[in-house]
């Protein structure tokens, strides 16, 4: 009896063990197959004068080159400073972007933009978009009661 429990044990463990390796083999693989990676900060600003700090004096979309757009955005409860970005078909657009209140989540609908914004840290992604479109932006981390308010839009024109 004693013989018959430890080989059951020695099976649920093994299979447990092995479920483990083949879930975070899974994880890792999905990370690297779709290229995702965490947005480095790219500096800290003083929330209280975010507005008055360059870039963020001067929130909204401007071509940088040919085919490439600086999307400069402020988040603040519960909106999004512009809320819409408008670029041409083709371009790629660098967001960058800092919080003056409370932590805020940066995604863009259908593409693999996705970045935490912290109050005081300047968060920069890029993304092309090649077809024209509309691509909705929201906020992934509750900020607060109006938190379902907090939307914005990437419109790619042809």
């Amino acid at each position: 009896m004693i013989r018959a429990l430890d080989k059951y044990e020695r099976i649920i463990l093994g299979s447990t063990i092995v479920g483990l390796l083949l879930g975070i083999g899974a994880i890792a693989l999905s990370v690297f197959e779709a290229g995702i990676h965490l947005p480095t900060a790219e500096g800290r600003i003083n929330p209280a004068v975010v507005r008055q700090t360059a870039p963020f004096d001067q929130p909204g979309v401007r071509e940088v080159s040919p085919g490439v757009y600086e999307a400069v955005i402020i988040a603040q409860a519960w909106q999004w400073d512009p809320s819409v970005i408008e670029v041409p078909a083709g371009s790629e657009v660098q967001f960058i972007i800092t919080s003056v209140d409370v932590l805020h989540g940066f995604q863009v609908w259908g593409t693999r933009t996705n970045a935490m914004v912290i109050p005081g840290q300047i968060t920069k992604v890029s993304q092309r978009f090649p077809n024209a479109g509309e691509f909705g932006i929201v906020c992934h981390e509750y900020c607060g009661i109006g938190h379902h308010l907090m939307y914005g839009e990437v419109v790619v024109t042809p």
